[in-house]
């Protein structure tokens, strides 16, 4: 019966997934972005930090691992072997770990239940606080973390240590005779699914869990990456393209999308320099890809100029256990993948680099 219901109900839950799991409202995304902004400037450390980063800092941001307790509901569990290779991957390099929300999932489960499950992985993220390389952004699946008054003890017996809690931060970094605010927050602010909305919560915990976990059907599929920008991320896009010398991390949406554009708009962007170049070998490479991305019937988008200081993380709990993030490194930012379907073995694949200095102001991208 399981099969039949799986073979039924697979598509529709997650095309209706995508399509009501977020409401986001530009007027309320753009006033929560203005004012954690501003108020990590002028009272850092409230609620946000600021990281003066020299060429030597190094920073990896991973984000929506929801974390729960192994059963069918829990997206985490194929991916759990990526995300402890990567985790062991970026503490022997040195890399400062921003972690951007969502890593619990707590509005499915008791606290008590990821802490039972999940003693590897925190291990994992505990080898970052001896260094002070540990950053703990909350977003709306862990909104306990901010606004629980035991959550300081929790945190505590978990790491044991005290661990602080924020809700954004922000690294300055000097890029030529420039400098560059790179803003990071978890990025549900201003979606009326998810900020502070009580009936979702309810919802999620209620009636999506049990039924997930009857299903076991995981609507993060990596096909969603091969998409047009949710209409979230397109609002993300819209408050950091109006600012100066400032790019946006976010997480929350669970779509990766790098310098602004997701793998299918980047795929139009090259096919449109393709013709217009006469190139024929590419033309034919990329229209093969686009194929295998699009259905009949769906339109080209016009993308036109755009600035390219967009990016979000995608997330760690994929539905083939694959992950993404961001690195920051060496004057260049990059949107990395862990898989293990190569050979079995946990591996960092490289999917986009860019210099950081291309986030300057003065750089307007093609479409």
């Amino acid at each position: 019966m399981r099969k039949l219901l799986q073979r039924l109900l697979n598509a529709w839950i997650i095309r209706m997934s995508n399509k009501f799991g977020s409401r986001p409202n530009r007027k309320r995304i753009h006033a929560a972005l203005n004012k954690l902004y501003k108020t990590t400037n002028t009272t850092p450390g409230k609620r946000g930090l600021i990281f003066e980063v020299t060429q030597t800092d190094k920073f990896i941001i991973l984000s929506d691992q929801h974390k729960g307790a192994r059963d069918y509901a829990d997206d985490f569990t194929l991916a759990e072997k990526n995300y402890l290779k990567a985790l062991e991957y970026y503490n022997q390099q040195d890399f400062h770990y921003i972690n951007l929300g969502d890593s619990e999932e707590l509005w499915e489960n008791l606290l008590e239940s990821v802490i039972k499950h999940n003693k590897d992985t925190f291990e994992a993220e505990k080898a970052f606080i001896s260094k002070n390389h540990f950053t703990k952004i909350f977003g709306n699946h862990d909104l306990y973390w901010d606004n629980d008054p035991l959550a300081g003890f929790n945190l505590n017996r978990i790491y044991g240590t005290k661990i602080h809690i924020y809700e954004g931060a922000i690294l300055r970094m000097p890029v030529g005779e420039s400098k560059l605010d790179i803003f990071l927050t978890h990025g549900h602010q201003g979606d009326l699914q998810s900020d502070g909305n009580w009936f979702s919560k309810w919802f999620v915990s209620t009636v999506w869990a049990p039924l997930q976990s009857y299903l076991q059907i995981n609507p993060n599929t990596p096909a969603y990456s091969n998409q047009l920008k949710t209409a979230h991320n397109a609002l993300m896009y819209s408050w950091v393209a109006t600012k100066k010398n400032l790019a946006l991390i976010t997480g929350h949406t669970h779509q990766p999308v790098f310098a602004s554009l997701t793998h299918l708009e980047r795929i139009y962007i090259k096919l449109n320099k393709a013709k217009k170049e006469k190139n024929a070998d590419d033309l034919a490479v990329l229209n093969a890809e686009l194929r295998k991305l699009i259905k009949e019937g769906d339109k080209t988008p016009r993308l036109g100029k755009y600035k390219p200081g967009y990016f979000n993380s995608g997330c760690c709990c994929f539905s083939d256990g694959d992950m993404t993030g961001i690195e920051i490194e060496n004057g260049s930012i990059r949107l990395i993948k862990w898989s293990y379907h190569r050979n079995a073995i946990p591996e960092r694949i490289l999917l986009e680099e860019m210099k950081l200095s291309e986030l300057l102001d003065l750089n307007l991208f093609n479409g």
